[in-house]
């Protein structure tokens, strides 16, 4: 038996072509200056993935997982956050990242393997990178429903916002998070990426309804936005914030968009995916059409695009020069960040691995030559 259904509302407010649309229930609340540093946002963290997937290349990293294509969903709804709103990532959040002022070079330190974490969760607000598919979920839940609990619900509380990508949704723990949060009204926003491929495996694969309608079934909102837009991801995602800090529960937002690279470096799209379709959707660039929007609205001039441009310049030579430099990590680094208090089995093990280290002749304690 088939099942037919309605074609899903899209929220966009920037069309692919760069004509600005009102929507009654977003409205764009931004400034010109905002609106510049978006587009300087989009186009440094399409530099910072550039540089990575080069490094990869050159076997200055040993994986690296592309964002190409998926940057307007992550500036904007990351610019939509607050200072003590918390963010919980999958692995391709880097324009998150950016965004809550994790340094690169922290980044390329988890795809280079001399790190194992890469910063403070909490200096940042921005929790460390996951890589099991749709766990962070329910850390997300699980932190919301600790800020019920704190009483730091209110207009000028907190909320938390977790990203997962399409592929998630077929995880079970991600289905369990949707359900806690829904019957205890936690104050998160669930941030799908739906980029149409889990890895190689379509959405159409995976799904007979629209992912955002799923939320339906647990009870509580889902909505679409365009996630190619930055301003549909940034107005969305500031008032579905705003909400969950009032104490209004979680939101679904399904940001469709399309991965433009490899899953990560280690994938071959061109196995499982035509030219055609690719081609399409660089006609939807997010960084194009806003750059359109920009010069017919005289927001921006030449001037203002070659100085970004030379800024990403400098980021790209940053970054290679800062993966060149990581340090690398002492063998018994592997024991430091296991518990918050001390553990007599772990410096027990710590020890015994010392000594094993020197053992080798011309090795010290901590294991270096």
């Amino acid at each position: 038996m088939s099942v037919t259904h309605e074609e899903p509302e899209l929220i966009q407010l920037l069309t692919p072509t760069g004509e600005l649309r009102e929507h009654p229930d977003y409205p764009l609340d931004i400034g010109d200056e905002e609106m510049r540093g978006l587009y300087r946002d989009l186009v440094l963290v399409r530099r910072l993935d550039t540089e990575a997937v080069a490094l990869q290349r050159h076997g200055e990293l040993g994986l690296w997982a592309s964002l190409l294509g998926q940057e307007a969903a992550q500036i904007g709804s990351s610019r939509a956050m607050r200072p003590n709103d918390m963010a919980f990532p999958s692995y391709r959040e880097h324009g998150v990242a950016w965004c809550r002022g994790i340094e690169p070079r922290n980044i390329l330190a988890l795809f280079r393997g001399v790190t194992n974490g890469g910063w403070d969760p909490h200096e940042h607000n921005f929790h460390l990178y996951t890589i099991v598919i749709g766990s962070q979920t329910l850390h997300a839940t699980g932190y919301a429903m600790g800020i019920q609990r704190d009483g730091e619900l209110g207009e000028d509380g907190s909320a938390v916002i977790v990203y997962f990508g399409d592929g998630a949704t077929s995880q079970g723990d991600t289905n369990e998070a949707f359900n806690y949060a829904a019957i205890t009204n936690a104050p998160v926003v669930f941030f799908c990426q739906n980029n149409q491929w889990a890895i190689s495996e379509p959405s159409e694969r995976q799904t007979r309804v629209p992912l955002y309608q799923r939320a339906a079934g647990f009870g509580f909102p889902g909505l679409r936005i365009d996630g190619n837009d930055v301003f549909a991801s940034l107005a969305v995602t500031r008032a579905v914030l705003q909400q969950a800090r009032e104490g209004q529960g979680p939101t679904l937002v399904e940001a469709f968009t399309y991965r433009m690279g490899a899953h990560t470096t280690s994938d071959d799209p061109t196995r499982y995916r035509v030219t055609a379709e690719l081609e399409e959707w660089k006609r939807k660039d997010p960084i194009l059409r806003l750059r359109t929007f920009l010069t017919n609205n005289g927001i921006a001039d030449d001037t203002f695009f070659a100085t970004v441009d030379d800024e990403a310049e400098k980021l790209g030579e940053t970054v290679r020069a800062d993966c060149h430099s990581l340090p690398e990590p002492s063998p018994l680094d592997i024991f430091r960040d296991v518990y918050a208090e001390p553990n007599i089995h772990i410096d027990r093990q710590r020890a015994e691995f010392a000594d094993y280290l020197a053992s080798f002749e011309g090795a010290d304690a901590e294991g270096g030559q």
